[in-house]
């Protein structure tokens, strides 16, 4: 009897996925995204992603860039951040002064100082499943998978920003010959978004080759359009906050980190759209149904 109900429940389970892909199709790509990011509460999961991007993410960065540069008496983040923004003379002032010398963190490079933040992420890590598991409409994985899983992706983002950084930092060129190492720091974001629902979603694997397409998502929002939104934004955003000094740049990276945390679950809900309309509807039926095997033993003790 367990089992015939289980069939009847992922036969009407399959025949609502079915026609929810069918209203979704009929919908233009743009009206589908917006519909599934409200669907899925993504102001919510943009606040929160927010939050956790200020405290986890940023800090690391400051960190790693720190080590990186030898923890040394001139070198800081804000340069690189006033380098890649070109603020003008007030702002890049601020922002200097704000992120200070990366001398200063020599002694939080230690095991417990990155494991502290680290530990901070794990929250971080369980609202990116969630929100991935809603956005590709999947059955989530138990906690401590989505936290394992939630870790990896945390930290292949990590590496992806620093590949990005060493690329764009490249040799110094004009502005229109940047274009190409733009181009190519590209590369890694979608690789980074094409594996995201890989490592986030059940059964994330399934219609491999469309993963590749979902990924352009990623390009396009988080690569190109926030690539872009960043130099024009930004700048406006800390022109009305500079006259608060350092508190001033930490609005600022707080409205941006806003504004980053949305644009992942759109991101989320683009590629996911984009992969219901070009797999196969059994593949996307088959892996919008399946769900976690019952614990052993069930059907004995029903």
């Amino acid at each position: 009897m367990v089992e015939s109900r289980r069939a009847e429940e992922l036969k009407h389970k399959a025949a609502d996925s079915y026609a929810r892909l069918e209203q979704s199709r009929k919908l233009g790509p743009l009206v589908a995204v917006a519909k599934r990011f409200f669907e899925i509460d993504g102001l919510t999961y943009g606040g929160l992603l927010a939050i956790e991007l200020f405290t986890t993410v940023l800090p690391l960065v400051i960190i790693g860039y720190s080590y990186i540069s030898g923890f040394s008496e001139n070198a800081s983040l804000g340069v690189v951040i006033v380098r890649q923004l070109g603020l003008d003379s007030e702002g890049a002032e601020v922002v200097r002064a704000a992120f200070g010398s990366s001398s200063g963190l020599k002694s939080t490079w230690t095991f417990l100082g990155v494991l502290g933040f680290m530990l901070w992420g794990i929250p971080m890590a369980i609202t990116v499943a969630g929100m991935f598991a809603k956005a590709w409409r999947r059955e989530q994985f138990s906690i401590g998978t989505r936290i394992w899983r939630g870790i990896v992706w945390f930290l292949l983002y990590i590496v992806v920003l620093i590949v990005r950084e060493r690329i764009l930092k490249g040799p110094h060129v004009s502005d229109l010959g940047r274009v190409p190492l733009f181009l190519v720091g590209c590369i890694p974001t979608w690789v980074f978004w094409s594996l995201s629902p890989v490592l986030l979603v059940r059964d994330g694997g399934r219609g491999r080759k469309f993963l590749l397409w979902a990924g352009l998502a990623g390009v396009i929002i988080d690569g190109v359009i926030m690539g872009i939104a960043v130099r024009i934004v930004f700048p406006m955003l800390l022109s009305g906050w500079a006259q608060f000094g350092p508190i001033g740049v930490s609005m600022t990276l707080m409205t941006w980190a806003g504004v980053v945390g949305i644009a992942w679950v759109v991101t989320a809900c683009a590629g996911a759209i984009v992969w219901e309309r070009l797999a196969p509807a059994t593949t996307v039926i088959e892996a919008q149904t399946s769900v976690p095997d019952a614990p052993t033993g069930s059907s004995t003790q029903a």
